[in-house]
């Protein structure tokens, strides 16, 4: 890399924000005040030091060219609230030089950014090791596991039959019951994705008008899975890799590394109690493929990976298998540049059927991406949904409650507008929404 990537705007740095606290704290130290020995490097470092509540100022590097994140500071959330501030600082420099001059970085930055560039040159040296694969000992590991998910699927069945047989209404009184006890069986059977599809049956009974609809469904969709696991010598190639996909199986990205220059559509968190996934979509400029790649983070720590909404990557791509969008990030031969092209947009109609087709494809499918061309956002009743500008169709818009309702409106003004999202059973997801043919993204997460 020889080359600085382009300044990002305020809403881009906040957006990797990992909570609200860390966006407002972060917002106050983005001004030149509590730094000092800023700099930035053509290679996309960002370093400083921060004056705290001690004697000694933290110090704050970010290779933007990742992004990746370091500090002094005790906080364990990523990126902490110094390195947002001295982003924002990058940020609304403006490229003039008198917050952030170009500098020769600090030893600090060095051995910081020396050890990233030995870290991702190793993986690369270890898969020319010459060590020899025992396919073997792989072949019986997984016919093992395999014999242990089997064992948790016969079992799934007899308790879905049961529940059936006794009648739905006694799901109410079991609670949340219903599901935990299963899904500890079905995590001790090494299925974690039947586990996770399993706790949610726990929490639908009870959980509002026409549940027991909505419990069936679920029990349906776990009965189509267990019997695909029990014929999936039967099944097609294709299909029979998203049965082991969402029976939790794990995989690695096989497919042929595709470079492209990947705009960075949007990026979102979802948590539980034991694991944050961020979730973030690309899409190829030149090949016109949508992409999805995913970041994990354990015990309330914020994922690794954060990708701004708005740049574009030039990097390689590699599909995991099951026909999905899921991909991995490969070799990036460029600092993040600005994104110069937006996905072209369907009609409503249009994305509905094609949701409808990948249905066909994977029965288990949660949601499926879509860019939405000339949409006005409308009000209907309590909630909201996205009518094409010309009246032929509309979608709802998943009933939530947050800011990114609100500015989508507001970007919208009642005019058409391009937005990207996840079509899903409940509805249509916004995520990022463009205004007008030459107007800028904005993130609705």
């Amino acid at each position: 890399m020889t080359q600085q990537g382009v300044r990002w705007t305020a809403d881009q740095v906040l957006a990797l924000a990992p909570d609200a606290a860390s966006r407002k704290a972060g917002s106050k130290l983005g001004a030149a005040g509590p730094w000092s020995e800023a700099g930035s490097s053509k290679e996309g470092a960002v370093w400083g030091l921060c004056k705290g509540s001690g004697s000694k100022p933290y110090q704050t590097v970010v290779d933007t060219a990742g992004p990746a994140y370091k500090c002094s500071c005790p906080s364990r959330k990523f990126p902490c609230k110094h390195a947002l501030g001295l982003l924002l600082l990058w940020a609304g420099d403006g490229g003039g030089g008198s917050a952030i001059p170009d500098a020769e970085a600090p030893d600090w930055v060095e051995q910081w950014l020396d050890g990233r560039r030995k870290r991702a040159e190793a993986p690369a040296a270890e898969k020319g090791d010459g060590k020899p694969v025992d396919e073997e000992a792989a072949r019986r590991r997984a016919a093992r596991r395999a014999e242990r998910v089997t064992a948790g699927v016969t079992e799934l069945e007899q308790r879905l039959a049961d529940l059936v047989r006794g009648g739905l209404a006694s799901a109410e009184q079991s609670g949340h019951g219903l599901g935990e006890e299963t899904a500890r069986r079905m995590v001790d059977a090494q299925a974690p994705g039947l586990a996770a599809r399993v706790q949610e049956l726990g929490v639908i009974p009870a959980s509002g008008p026409g549940w027991p609809v909505r419990l069936l469904e679920e029990c349906a969709l776990l009965h189509l899975l267990d019997r695909a696991w029990l014929r999936r010598e039967q099944l097609p190639d294709s299909l029979a890799a998203t049965v082991r996909s969402r029976i939790g199986l794990p995989s690695s990205a096989e497919g042929p590394a595709l470079r492209d220059r990947w705009a960075v559509l949007a990026q979102y968190d979802s948590a539980d109690a034991r694991l944050t996934t961020r979730r973030i979509w690309l899409y190829g400029q030149e090949s016109g493929r949508t992409a999805l790649l995913l970041s994990y983070g354990a015990a309330g720590r914020a994922p690794e990976l954060a990708l701004p909404v708005g740049l574009a990557l030039d990097a390689e791509l590699s599909a995991y298998p099951g026909g999905g969008h899921r991909h991995a990030l490969g070799e990036r031969f460029a600092p993040a540049a600005a994104a110069e092209v937006r996905p072209a947009g369907v009609s409503t109609r249009v994305a509905a059927s094609a949701y409808g087709t990948a249905l066909r494809e994977d029965p288990w499918l949660e949601s499926w991406p879509v860019t939405l061309h000339d949409v006005i956002p409308a009000p209907v009743g309590d909630g909201m949904q996205l009518a094409d500008a010309d009246g032929s169709g509309a979608l709802p818009v998943v009933p939530v409650s947050r800011p990114g309702l609100w500015r989508l409106a507001a970007v919208s003004g009642g005019s058409g507008v391009t937005v990207f999202g996840e079509c899903g059973h409940r509805g249509f997801t916004p995520l990022t929404v463009w205004a007008g043919d030459a107007g800028g993204v904005v993130s609705l997460c």
